[in-house]
This record gives C-alpha cells, sequence and structure tokens, in this order.
C-alpha cells in the first residue's frame, strides 16, 4: 500500500507544471507544521495550567478570527497584481504564531497566539486559492484540485504522527521551533521562487 501510495505520488509529480508543483510544496510545509501540534493541542494546553473547555474556546478563536480576516483578505486577493506576497507573509505570521508557543505559559496567552495564527492563514487563503486556479492547467482542473486535496490529507497524516514523536521524545519546544522553521522556510521559497514560475494575474 505504502509504495503504491508513493508511486501514485511520484507520477503526479512529473505530470505537475512548475507553478503547481511550487504552491502545492509550500502549502505541504505549511500543513505539515500544523497537524505536528494539532492531535495533541489539548495536550499542550493542559501543561501550561488549561483544560479542555480552554482548548476548545481558543479553536473557536482561531476561527472566529479567521472568519473575519479572510472577507477582507479575499476582496485584496482579487484586487493585488502579486498575491503571492501576501501568501509569503500568511506563511510568516503562522510561523511567529508556532513561535511564539515557546513563550506561552498562561491560557490568554493561547488564546491571542491562536488569533495570530489564524489571522495569518486566513491572510493567505484567498491569495492561495487565487494562484492555484490561475496556474491550474486547462482541461485538468478537477485532477489539480484533488492533488491539494490529496495532499493536505497526506501532509496531516504525516505531520500528527511526527509531531507526537518529537514531543515524545523532546517534549514541546523543539517542536515549535520546528513547525515555525518549516512556515519561515515555505514564506522564503515562495518569495525566491514565485516571479519565475508563476503566472501572473
Amino acid at each position: 500500500m505504502v509504495y503504491l501510495t508513493s508511486n501514485i505520488l511520484k507520477k503526479t509529480m512529473l505530470k505537475q507544471n512548475k507553478a503547481i508543483k511550487l504552491l502545492l510544496s509550500t502549502n505541504a510545509l505549511i500543513i505539515v507544521a500544523g497537524a505536528m501540534l494539532g492531535a495533541i493541542y489539548a495536550l499542550f494546553v493542559e501543561k501550561i495550567g488549561g483544560n479542555l473547555l480552554d482548548a476548545s474556546i481558543a479553536g473557536s478563536l482561531f476561527a472566529f478570527v479567521g472568519g473575519i480576516t479572510v472577507l477582507l483578505t479575499g476582496k485584496l486577493a482579487d484586487k493585488v497584481k502579486r498575491p503571492e506576497f501576501i501568501v509569503s507573509s500568511g506563511y510568516f505570521i503562522v510561523g511567529v504564531g508556532f513561535l511564539l508557543y515557546l513563550f506561552a505559559d498562561s491560557v490568554m496567552w493561547i488564546f491571542a497566539i491562536q488569533a495570530i495564527i489564524g489571522f495569518g492563514e486566513a491572510l493567505y487563503s484567498p491569495s492561495f486559492d487565487a494562484l492555484y486556479s490561475i496556474n491550474l492547467d486547462k482541461h485538468e482542473e478537477g485532477t489539480e484540485w484533488g492533488e491539494w486535496e490529496a495532499m493536505s490529507y497526506f501532509t496531516k497524516a504525516f505531520g500528527a504522527i511526527v509531531g507526537g514523536v518529537i514531543v515524545t521524545n523532546f517534549g514541546f519546544e523543539p517542536l515549535f521551533i520546528i513547525m515555525s522553521l518549516l512556515c519561515f522556510a515555505s514564506g522564503i521559497y515562495m518569495l525566491l521562487c514565485s516571479k519565475k514560475v508563476l503566472v501572473k494575474k
């Protein structure tokens, strides 16, 4: 099964255009980073003195801030000429949010960090979707959106396992550093490569 899956992924990657490869690879790092904490998030909240209700409120704050922000950034994505800059900015903000977990020592810190991460994700999402749509190959739109969906599922599965292994063996601090580094690397890679491979609006 693993061999079959890897074989399918390899063939799929070979067929993709460069723009889709760039967008998938950078977004994959962000999704992996988030998934590394997602499954064990409640454990971290309890570690700093919170409870399951606090973890639920934090998740709600993330979604609420994201929902408000995305209404504004969706319009922004339609107006800017270089939406990849917005995508990179969102990646960096999410990375900063993950890094701030190193200093979290209260539930209020957690609430603030979740709001920052929610803002960062909502900042880049509409621009990412716009870029992905613009760079789709004609008559392969369903296939290439399916590739994004598959990437999202696979990276979440991978990230959840890796996050658990890291925390079990080394604790939460190294996890947060790795998560933020993945986001920063993704943002930098997007900035360096986007001008050469992405279709302009």
